[in-house]
């Protein structure tokens, strides 16, 4: 099973793939450690730190879906959390793996960023890794990344989930989400091998 957390920058994803990890003891992957990899290991990665995301998304997602086809043929479990997963990825899978996938998407809403953009969003941004140096954008920049990150969700009708008002008792809702879609998703033993057990 494969957990994949995306979002705009600063919507707790890595926050939420740590408390993943301590829930269900399934590590998770950075996707911002694969792109800085990437970017030191080889002078011809194609992109680089100051690209958009657009752009460094579409490079580094061959690579993302290599490693979660790999772990899916390989029954292992991991989550996957980035800026880098796109909305329209979630279609780039056969049945047989994307039913073996758990996607969320995160966002806020526009008055939730009014009303937290300081006190809310931008103290907690180093909650689990520093990210060095201030918050650069402004709350209309901001908001704008948001909305247009909310229209490729519902243009390609993944389950995206948008912070309005309380970020814990609305998170709650994403984790409620999760631990459903990955009941459904966990292997029952065959009935086959059951009656097979017991001659």
């Amino acid at each position: 099973m494969i957990i994949l957390i995306s979002g705009n920058s600063q919507t707790g994803k890595t926050l939420m793939s740590q408390k993943l990890l301590e829930r269900y003891h399934i590590p998770y992957l950075s996707i911002d450690h694969l792109k800085m990899g990437l970017y030191r290991g080889t002078s011809n990665c194609g992109f680089t730190p100051l690209d958009s995301n657009e752009h460094i998304a579409e490079v580094l997602w061959p690579i993302i879906k290599g490693i979660i086809m790999t772990n899916i043929e390989n029954n292992q479990h991991l989550i996957i959390e980035g800026c880098y997963i796109m909305p329209h990825h979630s279609r780039d899978f056969e049945p047989e793996y994307a039913d073996k996938i758990i996607s969320v998407y995160l966002g806020f809403s526009q008055r939730y960023i009014e009303e937290n953009f300081l006190s809310g969003i931008v103290k907690h941004r180093n909650v689990i890794e520093d990210r060095g140096g201030p918050e650069e954008r402004s709350i209309a920049e901001y908001i704008g990344e948001h909305e247009a990150f909310r229209r490729k969700c519902l243009d390609n009708a993944v389950h995206y989930f948008e912070i309005d008002h309380s970020y814990e008792a609305e998170m709650k809702q994403v984790y409620e989400y999760i631990d459903v879609q990955k009941k459904e998703r966990e292997v029952t033993p065959n009935c086959e091998e059951s009656d097979g057990a017991s001659l």
